[in-house]
């Protein structure tokens, strides 16, 4: 078990190796130092829990920059034409051990008018010795002067397989036990976010409180406020026994519950795909059963065994509805729809 008590942290990757799901980023930068064509700017762009200020890091260490040469700036915090002067003058002066100095500039989207315009003239013209890298979360609101000037790093959002792999990984070193299928639901809660997914396996250790119990579906459930697995069944056998009123029950209830309509809806796609594919491709039957609690298991393979309960037409009819959540007043009018329409079908 690491030292470090928060999770995202103690399991921060160190080097290249061990960054996950940005396998291009990883091999040009590698592949830049290795040929010696190191760029004075670069702009790392993607969604929060990505990995963009961990890749910063383990580059300015590639580069052989100590942590006195590395300077980290939150540019929330520090927005304004002041602190960009302020960074200014100290770009002149030279490294105090390396042969760089590395500015790292996170939520770099936040800089001011005035903090943008002050920032670009030393993007254009820097001092042989530094590096920028400037960190974002919203690309579109950085000036295409300043995009133009940099080398752009797209970030993906790590895949729920690659996340659930974390997760049982920290989870292992950790000595926490994790139930059939819990992982999987944690990584789904994490939405393409280490940090995120990191984060509610914390919860879930802090709950635990050295007992050595195994973790159960329904207290993951518990703990992170996600919607209980009997009411995304229950709406699931309302819709294959093509009885709407079970399956309205369970939309409303998780509406009253305050559950989010994206995550239920996220959550019934996965149970209805299931069915599917198991139907369809037989060999796909133990990885699905490996993924579920016991119980979602044992009504996939119920319902994947019945060709007129759920196709790829109600498939299609959730997915529409999924697209559509937010767009109305009422959140689970959507859902309540599809739900309609599945069950009308024949």
């Amino acid at each position: 078990m690491k030292k470090e008590s928060v999770l995202y942290r103690a399991y921060r990757p160190r080097d290249f190796a061990e960054i996950l799901g940005q396998e291009p980023v990883v091999a040009a930068l590698e592949g830049s130092i290795k040929n010696g064509r190191v760029s004075h700017a670069y702009l790392f762009a993607g969604s929060r829990g990505t990995g963009k200020t961990s890749v910063a890091r383990i580059f300015s260490r590639a580069l052989k920059v100590s942590a006195n040469d590395m300077y980290e700036i939150d540019a929330a915090s520090n927005r304004g034409i002041d602190d960009i002067r302020e960074l200014r003058d100290g770009v002149a002066v030279l490294p105090l051990e390396s042969s760089y100095k590395v500015y790292i500039l996170d939520e770099v989207h936040m800089l001011s008018k005035d903090a943008w315009n002050a920032l670009l003239k030393t993007l254009e013209e820097p001092p042989a010795h530094v590096i920028f890298i400037l960190a974002t979360t919203e690309i579109d609101k950085v000036p295409e002067t300043v995009i133009s000037r940099c080398q752009v790093f797209a970030f993906k959002k790590p895949s729920k397989a690659i996340l659930k792999g974390l997760i049982e990984k920290v989870a292992k070193e950790e000595k926490v036990k994790l139930g059939q299928g819990t992982s999987e639901l944690i990584a789904l809660l994490g939405d393409g976010s280490f940090r995120d997914a990191l984060g509610i396996l914390q919860k879930i250790v802090s709950a635990l409180d050295g007992t050595n119990a195994t973790v159960s579906m329904e207290e993951v459930e518990k703990l992170t406020g996600a919607p209980k697995g009997s009411l995304v069944n229950d709406c699931v056998k309302g819709i294959a026994a093509r009885d709407v009123s079970p399956a309205l029950q369970a939309i409303s209830k998780a509406a009253e519950e305050g559950i989010s309509m994206d995550l239920f809806s996220e959550l019934l796609l996965e149970r209805l795909r299931a069915v599917l594919l198991v139907r369809s491709a037989p060999a796909l039957a133990k990885e699905i059963e490996s993924s579920l609690s016991e119980d979602d298991w044992k009504l996939v393979k119920d319902l994947s065994g019945k060709p007129d309960a759920i196709n790829s037409e109600t498939l299609l009819a959730f997915i529409r509805a999924a697209q559509m959540i937010g767009r109305t007043s009422v959140e689970s009018l959507p859902l309540e729809l599809a739900a309609i329409e599945a069950c009308r079908a024949k």
